[in-house]
């Protein structure tokens, strides 16, 4: 598995970024399960890599929701509100 790039992550749509959501988080259990029974991991790096990947998902899924919430104000006009305040 290659590491995800946020640009890549940027242009799925909501539904495809909850399963790759998914697939990461159950990819990372099953890792993770491996190193706890005290087996050793086929490539020590991927569990990091899983790691990175499913922050970068988490944070794409948090800017969308933290764009919907702002009701579609552009980024500039919500940083010269709260410069003006």
């Amino acid at each position: 598995m290659t590491l995800l790039r946020m640009r890549e992550l940027r242009q799925l749509p909501e539904e495809d970024l909850d399963r790759k959501i998914g697939e990461i988080e159950s990819d990372l259990l099953r890792e993770r399960g491996i190193a706890a029974m005290g087996g050793a991991p086929a490539s020590p790096g991927h569990l990091r890599a899983l790691r990175t990947d499913l922050a970068r998902a988490l944070t794409v899924k948090s800017e969308r929701r933290r764009a919907s919430a702002m009701g579609g104000r552009s980024s500039s006009t919500a940083s010269e509100a709260g410069a003006a305040s």
